[in-house]
């Protein structure tokens, strides 16, 4: 009886082993992607979250789904990567999409957009409020589909060589700031202008800038901008919760078994609340160095900080006059902060700000 239920099941085995193995093997397929991020590698939690991604996609997949990352300037610029992605010199790229608004200003608000929404929101927007869709296809235009992948949440006004007092006190000021944030402070008499990381440092000293913004403590710290800027100040109003994504070839995309694209949004899911809880890990620690190396921490006096909200408005009109996409995400957007700040003002805020009052205890 045994010797006929062994030959019974080994029977059933070796017929099952050929259809198996192939079986196993097609809907596994082996994958091989390159990866342009738009930062260097010395900010670790930015780039390092373009790893992490790489790392979960190998880790799902026994390693068949192999992405190759390269930091800014391997392959292609930072503020390339989009470009890189659309003709199809790398298949994917980790990047914010608010880089490319001079292509499709409704870009901006993948990211976030000056005095739009926080990490939380923004997450919530994309997935339930019509981001995703709105986004999508603005991309779509540019041969390009993406997937949030990372937020830094609300990020640092930036260092400035001289105090902050009134509205005047913006007026010719130099700052390192792209993007909307830039478009909206140059209606106050600020003059914008983007520089590369590894150059900000001696503009400041020079004085050919007079302020920079960058990230948060964290990377701030590294970049040593306190010691010829010594007043930091918060919050960055531009950056209340950057998303980034993973913005990849559309064909590309198109071409992956549904699992494994499955697998791609859930491996990206991971990242993203990896880079924001890193963040708020490093973060507070960050700031005390930059306290015990000098910096002067300040808020934004309440003029500028209403001053930059009417020109803030101003911009997303005359913006929502250029393009139809923008204009249906922006108010797709309003609507949703307002629904959703009611909540926050009766949950969240207060919570936070009754806690807060226990550091003091």
């Amino acid at each position: 009886m045994q010797r006929r239920m062994f030959l019974k099941t080994g029977a059933l085995a070796a017929a099952a082993a050929p259809i198996a193995m192939p079986a196993i093997a097609q809907s596994m397929p082996e994958v091989k992607w390159r990866l342009t991020s738009s930062f260097p590698k010395q900010l670790d939690t930015i780039y390092g979250t373009a790893q992490q991604f790489a790392k979960f996609m190998a880790d799902a997949t026994d390693g068949r789904f192999q992405i190759q990352t390269f930091s800014a300037g391997e392959i292609v610029p930072g503020l390339q990567a989009l470009d890189a992605v659309t003709s199809g010199t790398v298949e994917c790229a980790h990047t914010p999409t608010y880089f490319y608004v001079g292509k499709e200003p409704a870009l901006g608000l993948g990211t976030g957009i000056p005095f739009g929404l926080n990490a939380r929101q923004q997450h919530s927007w994309w997935y339930f409020g019509g981001g995703e869709q709105i986004v999508n296809a603005a991309l779509a235009k540019f041969n390009a589909y993406s997937i949030p992948c990372g937020n830094s949440g609300c990020q640092m006004g930036g260092f400035f060589r001289k105090e902050l007092k009134t509205l005047d006190d913006l007026k010719g000021l130099k700052f390192r700031i792209g993007g909307m944030g830039g478009a909206v402070l140059a209606k106050l008499g600020v003059v914008p202008t983007q520089i590369a990381a590894g150059d900000v440092y001696p503009a400041l000293e020079r004085g050919t800038i007079d302020a920079a913004e960058f990230v948060g403590p964290y990377d701030d710290e590294k970049l040593g901008f306190v010691k010829v800027a010594p007043y930091y100040y918060y919050p960055g109003w531009w950056e209340g919760g950057a998303m980034l994504h993973l913005v990849i070839n559309q064909e590309q995309w198109s071409k992956l078994p549904k699992h494994y694209q499955a697998i791609v949004q859930n491996a990206c899911e991971a990242a993203n609340n990896w880079m924001l809880a890193k963040y708020d890990f490093v973060n507070p620690g960050g700031l005390r160095k930059l306290i015990a190396q000098g910096a002067q921490l300040k808020a934004f006096p309440q003029p500028i900080m209403e001053a930059s909200l009417k020109a803030a408005e101003e911009y997303y009109a005359e913006t929502s006059a250029k393009s139809e996409a923008f204009k249906k995400g922006y108010e797709s957007m309003v609507a949703f902060r307002g629904e959703n700040l009611l909540w926050w003002q009766v949950a969240e805020l207060s919570y936070d700000a009754f806690m807060n009052r226990l550091r003091s205890r």
